[in-house]
C-alpha cells in the first residue's frame, strides 16, 4: 500500500513488501488487506500496540488464512490498523490513530477491525480480513455500511494470528457489495457441512429489537420488510430468556479472563502504556475471579444448548446488528464505553453460542449506515452469506 494514497488512515505505516500471490484463481483481480493481528512474511505484527511492534521482529511465515487468499489469486496491499491488542470497539487507537469511516466520516469506524473496515468502505481495497471476538467485525460493518461476517467459531483458521480470547475469537471479513461477499466466502468458508434448506424457517428476535430506541426500529423497518420479502414472514421469538444482562456478564467474564491469560503476563512484566478504555478493561480483566468465570461458563453452556435448539438445523434468525448508528468522533470516552456495553447485549448472542452471524448494510439513520443481521445454525455460514446476497439483491431492485 502506498502510504500517500491512504487517505483513510487505514493502514499501518510499514514499508511496502512484495507478497507473492497466484497469477490466477477464484479471487484473481481482487485486492485485500489484513488486520495487523495476522502474521505476513516480510512484515511485523503490532496487534495495535507499540510494545508488541517493538518486540515483533519481521515475520518469516504467513498466516494460513492470508495465504489461502493469496493462493486464490487475491493481492494483499497492506496491513491495517487495529484497536490496541484488539480489546476495544471504538476504532480509536491512542498510538496509531483513528481510521476514517467511509460510510460516515464524522463518526467512529468501530473496532477492533477499524482499519480493515476503513480500507474497504473508502474503496482502498475490495475486501479485508478482520477478527471478531466480542463484535469486532459486526460493529464496524454496521458503522461503515459493509457486509461482514462473524463465522461459526473455528470455521476459519486463526493460526499465526494474535489471540484476544481464544474460546471466543473468530476470523471474519468485509466487502462493499454482495457479489464479492459471496466470492470471498466461497474461498474462506467453502461448502457448508450443514447448509440451510432453500426455504429455511424464519425467526425474528423480538426481545433484541425491543432493546432499540424507537427511531432505530423505525429506520430498520424498511430493511425488515425487504428481508421478509426475500425470506418469508418470520415467527417472533425471545432469544434471551435468561435476560440480556446475564448473557452480557457471562461474555465479559469469559472474554476478560482469557484476555488476561493472553496479554496479562506481558502487561505485568513490561507495563506498556495502554490507551484509554483498554487500560481499564485490562484492569477489570485482572480482577475477574474464578467463581465469576465458573458461573459464566455454566450460563454459556446452557445458553448454547437452548439457543442451538431454537435454531435447529433449518432456521435463520433476523436481529439488529447494533443498537444504533456509529457514535460521533466527538463523543466522550465515557459515552463510547456506554455505547459499547449496550452493544454487547446484542453482540453476545453469536459470541456465546458460537453460531455464525452476517451483517447486511440495508438501512441508514441520520445519514449514517445501519445494519441488519442474520444468524444461523453452526456450519451454515455460506448459506447465510448467500441469503444476505439474496436480500441485498432484492433491496436494490
Amino acid at each position: 500500500m502506498l502510504l500517500d494514497r491512504d487517505t483513510a488512515h487505514a493502514f499501518m505505516p510499514y514499508p511496502a513488501v512484495p507478497v507473492p500471490h497466484a497469477p490466477s484463481g477464484p479471487l484473481s483481480g481482487l485486492t485485500f488487506a489484513a488486520k495487523d493481528l495476522f502474521d505476513v512474511a516480510g512484515y511485523p505484527t503490532s496487534a495495535g500496540s507499540p510494545h508488541m511492534l517493538a518486540t515483533s521482529g519481521i515475520k518469516t511465515r504467513t498466516a494460513p488464512t492470508v495465504q489461502r487468499l493469496l493462493d486464490a489469486g487475491a493481492r494483499l496491499i497492506g496491513k491495517t490498523i487495529t484497536d490496541e491488542l484488539a480489546f476495544s470497539m471504538s476504532g480509536k487507537n491512542a498510538h496509531f490513530g483513528t481510521p476514517v469511516n467511509g460510510g460516515a466520516p464524522d463518526r467512529i469506524p468501530g473496532g477492533s477491525s477499524s482499519g480493515s473496515a476503513a480500507a474497504v468502505s473508502n474503496g482502498l481495497c475490495d475486501f479485508a480480513l478482520g477478527t471478531d471476538t466480542g463484535g469486532s467485525v459486526r460493529a464496524p460493518a454496521n458503522h461503515c455500511g459493509l457486509f461482514g461476517i462473524r463465522p461459526t467459531h473455528g470455521r476459519i483458521s486463526l493460526e499465526l494470528c494474535h489471540d484476544l480470547a481464544p474460546s471466543l475469537d473468530t476470523c471474519g471479513y468485509f466487502t462493499r457489495d454482495d457479489a464479492t461477499f459471496v466470492r470471498v466466502g466461497e474461498v474462506l468458508l467453502g461448502k457448508d457441512h450443514q447448509p440451510l434448506p432453500s426455504s429455511p424457517r424464519v425467526l425474528l428476535a423480538r426481545d433484541a429489537f425491543a432493546l432499540l430506541h424507537k427511531d432505530v426500529r423505525e429506520a430498520l423497518a424498511p430493511a425488515l420488510l425487504r428481508a421478509e420479502a426475500a425470506l418469508g414472514e418470520p415467527e417472533e421469538v425471545d432469544v434471551a430468556v435468561e435476560g440480556f444482562t446475564a448473557l452480557y456478564w457471562a461474555m465479559r467474564y469469559i472474554q476478560s479472563r482469557e484476555a488476561w491469560i493472553v496479554d496479562g503476563p506481558m502487561i505485568e512484566r513490561y507495563s506498556p502504556p495502554l490507551g484509554p478504555g483498554v487500560a481499564d478493561r485490562f484492569e477489570f480483566s485482572k480482577a475477574v475471579t474464578d467463581a465469576q468465570v465458573a458461573e459464566a461458563k455454566v450460563i454459556r453452556a446452557a445458553f448454547r444448548e437452548r439457543f442451538g435448539a431454537l435454531l435447529g438445523n433449518d432456521a435463520v434468525l433476523i436481529l439488529p446488528t447494533m443498537p444504533d448508528i456509529a457514535p460521533l468522533l466527538s463523543e466522550s470516552d465515557e459515552a463510547l464505553n456506554d455505547y459499547r456495553n449496550n452493544a454487547l447485549n446484542l453482540l453476545c448472542l453469536s459470541v456465546l453460542s458460537g453460531l455464525p452471524q452476517v451483517s447486511i448494510p440495508l438501512a441508514s439513520r441520520a445519514g449514517a449506515p445501519l445494519g441488519l443481521s442474520l444468524m444461523g445454525p453452526a456450519g451454515s455460514d455460506m448459506s447465510l452469506v448467500t441469503l444476505a446476497s439474496r436480500i441485498a439483491a432484492s433491496a436494490s431492485t
